[in-house]
């Protein structure tokens, strides 16, 4: 339906996989004027109206018709604030994400069956559990149990306390449970009204509590209720076997003949010597990701290993870093390459065919790339952060990846200085890959923690 980052590939995989675990799953979310909007058809569901100070808002609650995504997906429509192109980036998006939760508790407020819990996702619902904890027309939602997922700590919906005045009533005395640092802080809320919160991976949750963009203290307080639950991939999707978008389809008993004739794909396009190894990068060119180190890293890896491997980047974001990624593709014409560009298609064949991805996050709350990569058969090379640091095991430690420590350019280097040597052994590389290709990465695990979660609170 829309897709920015990861909690999309999560709340679109997650909720198939707990329906098959016989349980009841729906997805609310803002109806964005996507492609998947205009060519399936949908069902209106409901018709309603939230009053924002003074002013009455219509709301329209849509249903795809034909359950194409495995799960009941609904839409909040909300003429001029969510019927856009872009998810978000816009001036109004706080107004924007009000209205958004509003709805949703007003439309959950007259439904016949209650739900059993109400799962949330970033601040972008954060304001979800206060209104139904706390708001005076929803007192008959209050008893329902609620979960809150952090995908990123770093982006918190922070608001000046002008906008409370767009809220349902509520009692003024309960406005700390808003507050966080003297703004309204829809994440900081969520974490203080859920019942139980949940971070993509183990690792996340722990740097969650000395590094979490002014939050610290209080998931240090909240703890207790605090867990991490690492992400898991959609099987039906990244199959190597079934996946329409490669070249050639292999299986952990086929990989080597596999990977090496998508391989050959990926060299005859970008014109590389496929006796090298093939080391990538898929991602947003952003900070958290290191990506403005790729440039440098690239350019003295290159000096210190010339024509001993290739690299091919995909991805887009910071300006500067695009620019910096595309201004060295001449001076290591043959060798280096770069598409700056979101390509789904070809991100699928890179993973096929390539030997190594390198990941230097400096934030990785889970990570899934490292996890598309090891079901590919392709080695992670990855920094121990977040996620990075519960699904990557270095080879030296009997793991099937190579991992470093800081988001910097000399550990880059070295680590690719490490992958060139690796690529020597190819017996090694064998063995790593049916390693990786044998690990259970799918939603099946993910889907039945979350279960016993819900349980947990709801029993």
């Amino acid at each position: 339906m829309a897709k920015v980052g990861g909690l999309a590939d999560v709340v679109g995989a997650l909720p198939k996989y707990q329906i098959q675990l016989n349980h009841i799953a729906k997805v609310v979310m803002p109806m964005h004027k996507t492609t998947f909007l205009l060519s399936n058809e949908w069902d209106v569901e409901f018709k309603g109206s939230i009053l924002m100070q003074h002013q009455h808002i219509n709301y329209t609650i849509i249903k795809e018709k034909y359950n194409s995504l495995g799960f009941d997906l609904y839409c909040v429509d909300i003429l001029g604030l969510l019927d856009r192109e872009t998810v978000y980036g816009y001036d109004d998006d706080n107004f924007r994400y009000i209205a958004f939760q509003m709805a949703v508790v007003d439309w959950m407020s007259q439904w016949q069956h209650q739900p059993d819990v109400v799962h949330v996702h970033d601040y972008h619902a954060g304001l979800i559990p206060f209104f139904m904890r706390y708001g005076k027309a929803y007192a008959h939602l209050s008893s329902i149990k609620t979960v809150l997922t952090v995908h990123n700590a770093q982006y918190q919906g922070w608001m000046d306390w002008n906008f409370a005045n767009y809220f349902p009533s509520f009692d003024q005395w309960k406005s700390g449970m808003l507050e966080w640092n003297n703004q309204i802080n829809p994440l900081a809320s969520a974490i203080k009204c859920a019942d139980k919160v949940t971070t993509v991976s183990p690792s996340y949750m722990q740097e969650l509590m000395y590094q979490a963009n002014g939050l610290e203290n209080l998931f240090q307080y909240e703890k207790g209720k605090c867990s991490g639950i690492i992400n898991g991939i959609d099987y039906e999707i990244w199959n190597p076997e079934t996946d329409k978008r490669l070249t050639h389809h292999f299986n952990i008993d086929t990989v080597a003949q596999g990977k090496l004739r998508n391989k050959q794909f990926l060299c005859e396009t970008f014109g590389f010597d496929i006796q090298l190894p093939l080391i990538i990068f898929i991602g947003r060119l952003v900070g958290e990701k290191a990506a403005d180190l790729l440039p440098d890293a690239i350019h003295q890896s290159f000096e210190r290993y010339y024509n001993q491997f290739n690299v091919l980047v995909l991805g887009n974001g910071n300006p500067a870093v695009e620019y910096a990624l595309s201004s060295i593709r001449e001076r290591w014409y043959g060798y280096y390459h770069s598409q700056i560009t979101y390509n789904e298609t070809l991100s699928h064949q890179m993973y096929a065919g390539a030997d190594f991805l390198l990941m230097p996050s400096r934030v990785e709350p889970c990570g899934l790339n490292q996890l598309y990569a090891m079901r590919y058969g392709t080695i992670p090379m990855v920094r121990r952060t977040g996620g990075l640091n519960d699904t990557v095991l270095d080879i030296g430690d009997g793991g099937y990846g190579i991992c470093f420590n800081q988001a910097s350019v000399l550990d880059i280097v070295y680590s690719i200085g490490r992958a060139i040597e690796l690529f020597k052994h190819q017996e090694t590389i064998s063995n790593i890959r049916q390693k990786m290709m044998t690990i259970n990465n799918s939603w099946n695990k993910s889907a039945a923690e979350y279960i016993e979660l819900y349980y947990s609170i709801y029993r």
